[in-house]
């Protein structure tokens, strides 16, 4: 795992000018360090089978075809293999960072890959193919066939940009995922129509799930390769050297034939490799040929995405706000002036909601109950955050109203107001006064927390920006766009606040 790790401020200054001022030229070279040094390889083991996953019977311990593979090249290079986990869509920014000397976990071969790291030689040839339920194997052959339907797979693939471009030309639904797990749930429950992805992952879940099947024929072909930072092409070329020698000797067939993956596709693969032919990073007829876009050409095409994506961020705010605003203050209310068990109730709610994380609250409503009941995905998101934040949004309003002074609500109640006539006369406007500060502040964090809502398959602005990265293989450009549009979109509540709050100090 990625840790921070806290130093003396004195030591980074002085560290700034010489890490600003490298060039990639100038790094150590990575096959120059000494044999006890570790080999560090990136994977994701969530939802990695068979790439990388934990031993059912030993959760921390590692296997893969791609673990077997680090291993493969560790060996070669005379070094110690150490695993980092990384997130898959983080994985060629991590390389590149230094975090670990290559990437290994599934990572598909494309143009922009190749233009943006120091790419191995493909060692697997896989097939994109589409997953349907049983029922549908008869009537859906191709992408065609599912116009109007919803298809899900992992964001920031191959098969991620098919979908782009098949809904663009049939009209149907693109869902991402972060997992490749999850879609296939999503087919079984009836919230997919198809799932396109790798065969591989599609053969295994297949396999243990008798209500899918796999549509014959491929949707497009790739293969998988390693990855290092762009300016360790020489430990790249020495690892190339040790995966060529076991496509000779036959150690990956023998890798790949245990993981139960080898098929006649791999021999003509092998004999490309080795014979130094040409191999296209993806061949499919379901888009154009890709070829690597400079960074403001890949700006300009994917700023209509995250400005929709900024649009559903907005919008799921909003509605979440509303709804927590409205709940904080009922709970609040009884808190204040409800009976001693209703004031139990509340509090064991409002320390259960504060007490867990959001994103787990989020899978139990989307994934926990949907054997009881299957929320949409935009209305499991907007309900997890707005059913979290009105327990933060609560102890505002109630800290609030007891805020107001005693007397005057004793004065009130001499005066012959009756409770609800001091709560909305006296007691509710000046709460609200001085709940604002934080009640702004609460929708601040709610904006951002809106970026967890991609686990359901929503695609917010932080996750358009995600796929914008990973396919452009960088975080500079989108992370700044990102960044000003959430400013966009928080600075005019910030503003607005500030105002109001003016006004009634006034």
């Amino acid at each position: 795992m990625l840790r921070l790790r806290a130093l003396p401020l004195a030591v980074i200054l002085a560290a700034l000018p010489g890490v600003i001022g490298r060039s990639p030229a100038v790094v150590p070279s990575l096959a120059a360090q000494p044999a006890d040094q570790p080999f560090r390889w990136a994977g994701d083991p969530e939802g990695g089978a068979p790439y990388v996953e934990s031993r059912p019977d030993r959760p921390d311990v590692l296997v893969g075809f791609d673990v077997e593979i680090a291993e493969l090249l560790a060996r070669g290079l005379g070094r110690p293999p150490r695993f980092v986990l990384v997130g898959y869509a983080s994985i060629d920014q991590s390389v590149a960072r230094g975090d670990a000397d290559i990437g290994l976990s599934g990572i598909e071969d494309t143009a922009a890959r190749r233009a943006a790291m120091a790419v191995t030689v493909p060692y697997y040839r896989f097939h994109e193919v589409l997953t349907v339920r049983a029922a549908d194997r008869e009537t859906v052959r191709a992408l065609k066939d599912l116009a109007g339907r919803r298809v899900g797979t992992l964001g920031g693939t191959i098969a991620y940009e098919i979908l782009l471009h098949a809904q663009q030309r049939y009209g149907l639904t693109a869902v991402s995922y972060d997992d490749d797990v999850h879609p296939y749930d999503d087919l079984e429950l009836g919230r997919l129509d198809a799932v396109l992805l790798d065969h591989v992952l599609a053969e295994r879940r297949v396999t243990s799930r008798s209500g899918l099947a796999m549509v014959p024929g491929a949707v497009a072909t790739s293969q998988y390769v390693g990855v290092f930072a762009p300016g360790r092409a020489a430990l790249r070329d020495r690892a190339n050297d040790i995966l060529r020698g076991a496509m000779r000797d036959g150690t990956l067939e023998a890798i790949f034939r245990r993981w139960g993956v080898w098929n006649d596709q791999q021999p003509a693969l092998f004999s490309d490799v080795l014979a130094g032919r040409a191999i296209d990073p993806v061949t499919t007829t379901e888009m154009p040929a890709a070829a690597p876009r400079a960074w403001w050409t890949a700006t300009l095409a994917y700023l209509p995405s995250l400005l929709r994506a900024s649009l559903v961020t907005l919008s799921l705010s909003i509605v979440s706000m509303l709804l927590a605003v409205a709940l904080g203050v009922l709970i609040a209310t009884g808190r204040v002036y409800g009976s001693r068990l209703l004031r139990t109730v509340l509090v064991g709610y409002v320390e259960l909601m504060r007490g867990t994380p959001v994103l787990l609250q989020l899978f139990v409503l989307y994934y926990g109950l949907a054997t009881a009941i299957r929320l949409p995905a935009f209305v499991a998101a907007f309900l997890g955050l707005a059913l979290n934040y009105a327990a933060y949004e609560s102890e505002i309003y109630r800290s609030a109203l007891q805020a107001v002074a005693k007397g005057q609500l004793e004065a009130a109640r001499t005066l012959g107001f009756t409770e609800g006539q001091v709560l909305r006369l006296i007691r509710g406007p000046q709460a609200f006064r001085l709940a604002l500060a934080p009640m702004t502040n609460d929708f601040v964090a709610l904006l951002k927390d809106s970026s967890l809502v991609s686990v359901l398959t929503v695609v917010e602005l932080t996750k358009q920006t995600q796929i914008f990265a990973t396919n452009i293989g960088s975080w500079v450009v989108p992370g700044l766009l990102c960044a000003a549009l959430y400013l966009c979109l928080s600075l005019p509540l910030s503003a607005l606040a500030r105002r109001l709050e003016a006004r009634w100090k006034a």
